[in-house]
């Protein structure tokens, strides 16, 4: 029988130097997005699909990312004495339940396969989710969900996958087409960060998957990739052949918080979906044109 998706690893590692100096002292997965830091869409949007335990992959001077999620008696007491039932709502819904949350210590920064094989314990035989925060997802369904959606109905691992330009490939995990479906496509060959010319097509991997716990043993072996570190995508590749292994063609859309200008568009775009800030973001835009 499928085993169900209840597991979603976070690798939360990163210096975040591309935001230095505001990385110094917080964490970049910390950073907000409007009112909200960008991990706390990323664990909703996990939630949206049915996850129900979480494994950061931390470093040092991470932990008010964990501590993000813990109960704060004080400031809901305080909401509560000052009748901010509004505000004392979203704190709550935000906490996760006690046991929900695991961390881990990647110690020395080896890629990112090297941060998934640091969550083996919590993995364990289960299928489990890749989430990565610096990818902020605006989507109509999660896109979590949709790759748990995908799993369900193809058995085996599942990418999430858009085309960019020929000329950024070299910056992606790429797929090796077998077979084009259209929503789904069927995998037959993975490469880290190829050259322009050797890339095998323009559909490339984002920070969202599904993968089955066999990747843990290959990433064990740790064999170095592009970059001199431990790539994801190297363990993925050694699966093809062996398990069901498709690219989701996800609805919505994806902005790199990990660079300023992905950074920045995500707020615009962000605060126009809230219609509580979109009349007036509009209207202070017409300023800068």
């Amino acid at each position: 029988m499928l085993k169900p998706l209840k597991k979603a690893v976070m690798p939360v590692a990163g210096m975040g130097t591309r935001f230095l100096p505001a990385t110094k002292a917080i964490a970049k997965e910390m950073l907000p997005v409007v009112d909200r830091p960008l991990i706390q869409y990323a664990v909703d949007e996990a939630r949206a699909a049915g996850i129900e335990q979480f494994c950061f992959v931390t470093g040092r001077g991470k932990m008010a990312i964990v501590e993000h999620f813990d109960v704060h008696f004080e400031l809901e007491r305080m909401l509560e004495e000052r009748g901010k039932a509004k505000e004392l709502a979203e704190l709550r819904a935000q906490s996760l339940p006690p046991g929900s949350i695991t961390t881990t210590r990647q110690q020395v920064p080896m890629g990112l396969g090297h941060a998934i094989w640091a969550a083996r314990s919590f993995i364990g035989d289960d299928p489990f989710a890749i989430l990565l925060p610096d990818d902020l997802m605006m989507c109509d369904v999660s896109c979590t969900k949709q790759l748990a959606d995908a799993y369900r109905e193809t058995g085996g691992n599942v990418v999430a996958i858009e085309e960019v330009p020929m000329e950024r490939v070299n910056k992606y995990g790429v797929i090796d087409i077998e077979k084009d479906m259209g929503r789904l496509v069927s995998v037959k060959g993975l490469v880290e960060k190829p050259p322009i010319d050797q890339a095998p097509s323009n559909l490339t991997i984002i920070g969202r998957y599904v993968l089955m716990p066999e990747v843990i043993a290959h990433l064990a072996k740790m064999e170095l990739g592009a970059g001199g570190e431990v790539q994801l995508t190297d363990g993925m590749a050694k699966l093809l052949g062996h398990q069901p292994f498709h690219g989701l063609r996800y609805e919505g859309k994806r902005f790199d918080c990990g660079d300023k200008i992905g950074y920045l568009e995500a707020q615009i775009a962000f605060a126009l979906k809230r219609p509580d800030l979109a009349p007036q973001v509009r209207e202070f835009l017409t300023k800068y044109r």
